[in-house]
């Protein structure tokens, strides 16, 4: 399995490289998020070992415990999943970045609950760009007074924007729906908020996400594999 992650991982970051070098970017411009959850801490580890800090988890209290076991190596946990208002105080006690903030109930929490030792919370605000019912993710005319709700609250720091969009069959249909998350992320950077993050694109639309502007690529099975 070491050997696999090792080569799944660099074979992941060239196809980055080649999606970059497409679309006239540069290598280094799209940062690769490792989708750790399910996954052992040994697999984290591992993963580690080729030079990957920051990794992904959807379930809190497994992650927590991923954390607590990983805690001698200097890493960057995401928040990419759903969080309930139970879970509020482990997010903003253990985790170093939120991508999944949908609501402001769930922003004011995490903000209270931040430790004053520890650095402002780094937070995206999860927006549903097509309209996919049972989806969570704030919609697209609720999202300008969301983002700046959010980015008044203190102990966080709003960073940007992600998606989860629903399979599409073609390139040009999966472009489309990061072209206009990018139009989102636009219109709030003309509003005066200093975004620098658009959290979007999997193992499946990796290349389309990287043409229409990602700063962070989401991985997991093409890693760590099947689950």
């Amino acid at each position: 399995m070491n050997t696999s992650i090792a080569d799944n991982i660099a074979r992941v970051r060239a196809q980055m490289a080649a999606a970059c070098q497409s679309a006239g970017r540069a290598p280094g411009s799209v940062q690769l998020l490792a989708v750790s959850k399910t996954w052992s801490a040994d697999a984290v580890r591992t993963a580690h070992a080729t030079g990957q800090i920051d990794f992904g988890e959807n379930y809190i209290q497994e992650a927590v415990d991923k954390i607590t076991a990983l805690r001698d190596l200097p890493l960057v946990w995401h928040c990419i999943g759903p969080i309930q208002s139970n879970k509020t105080r482990l997010v903003a006690e253990h985790f170093d970045w939120v991508h999944s903030i949908d609501r402001l109930k769930i922003a004011q929490r995490l903000s209270e609950q931040r430790p004053e030792h520890l650095p402002p919370l780094q937070v995206c605000i999860q927006v549903n760009v097509d309209g996919g019912e049972t989806k969570s993710g704030v919609s697209p005319q609720d999202l300008p007074a969301l983002a700046q709700a959010v980015a008044a609250l203190p102990r966080l720091q709003l960073r940007g924007l992600m998606t989860i969009p629903e399979p599409a069959e073609t390139e040009a249909q999966m472009r489309a729906v990061h072209r206009q998350a990018k139009d989102l992320f636009e219109q709030l950077r003309t509003q005066g908020l200093p975004l620098d993050t658009l959290s979007m694109g999997m193992s499946a639309d990796m290349a389309a996400a990287i043409a229409e502007g990602s700063t962070l690529v989401r991985v997991g099975t093409a890693i760590f594999g099947q689950r």
